[in-house]
């Protein structure tokens, strides 16, 4: 499978401390894909190196198959920490000044102050702006050129509940419109998920690992977890009431039966079988990302 971003054992040494350790990162066409780590752990150097903004020690990016960016690299939006924004300049006259450099008409910046939000903005200056809307003119900025990919770091990061709404809000617009694949690196794990079709989980330097939204949904989701005297026995029991599990360790998992442990229990005893243990297994989201992230 060609990804619009791969990269290969990319590495970033410093004298005092290794920032990213051979990083194998693959974001398919058209994901959203979160890319969560505590501060420090090379989120953000990850994102540099992809951009160009900062030399690897090691290892290779691709980017749509293509170890040769100088072009691809165009096709790049980003917006890298704080938007460096014209303060004195309205949301219009900021796109206008950036598009210079990247690119874009009058056709164009009109329609992304529409997509970000701020098309009624008029003569307010952006040093006026709340930080939720200058994280929009930043992302604004960004889509100058009509860029395939964007690369945001912290988007949402400090922002009031209305101003992480209108960011999420926009992002997905641009992803369902636009098409355009987003990876997005935030420690903010609850509004991330609203949004992600794929993670990846950084921890000190090294990509613990990625997985999608749907495989993450399935590992977290409640189940009932009962140890028996012969589980394997009771496995063929309870399939045959039309329960459906599996061999989870030392335990039986059954999912989508919450509300039935009274009945299971009841088949169990039943059998013959001995009942060991019957509890709820609640691995949330929360507690997944927290066991790969060492803390």
């Amino acid at each position: 499978m060609e990804y619009v971003i791969e990269t290969k054992n990319l590495t970033k040494r410093y004298p005092n401390k290794t920032a990213a350790n051979n990083v194998n990162m693959h974001v398919k066409k058209g994901d959203i894909y979160g890319f969560i780590g505590k501060n420090g752990a090379g989120k953000t150097t990850t994102m540099k190196m992809i951009l160009g903004l900062a030399n690897p020690t090691s290892g290779q990016v691709l980017i749509n198959g293509n170890s040769n960016l100088i072009n691809e690299r165009k096709k790049i939006g980003s917006l890298i920490e704080a938007p460096g924004l014209f303060k004195n300049k309205t949301a219009y006259e900021n796109l206008k000044q950036f598009s210079l450099i990247c690119g874009g008409n009058d056709k164009e910046i009109k329609e992304i102050l529409e997509i970000v939000g701020l098309s009624n903005t008029g003569s307010r200056k952006a040093g006026n702006f709340s930080l939720g809307m200058r994280q929009r003119l930043g992302i604004g900025i960004a889509l100058l050129g009509n860029p395939e990919i964007l690369i945001l770091d912290e988007p949402i990061n400090g922002l009031d509940p209305e101003g992480i709404k209108d960011v999420r809000d926009t992002l997905i617009k641009l992803n369902k419109e636009k098409g355009v694949t987003l990876i997005i690196s935030s420690h903010l794990l609850d509004e991330l998920a609203k949004i992600t079709t794929r993670y990846g989980i950084i921890n000190e330097g090294e990509l613990v690992e990625e997985i999608s939204s749907e495989e993450l949904l399935k590992k977290t989701s409640k189940s009932l977890k009962l140890k028996t005297s012969d589980n394997l026995k009771a496995l063929e029991i309870l399939k045959a009431s039309e329960f459906d599990g599996i061999i989870d360790g030392e335990y039986i998992s059954l999912k989508n039966h919450m509300d039935e442990s009274n009945l299971i229990a009841k088949i169990i005893v039943k059998s013959g079988l001995e009942l060991f243990e019957l509890s709820i297994n609640n691995s949330d989201f929360e507690n997944y990302f927290i066991e790969r992230l060492g803390k």
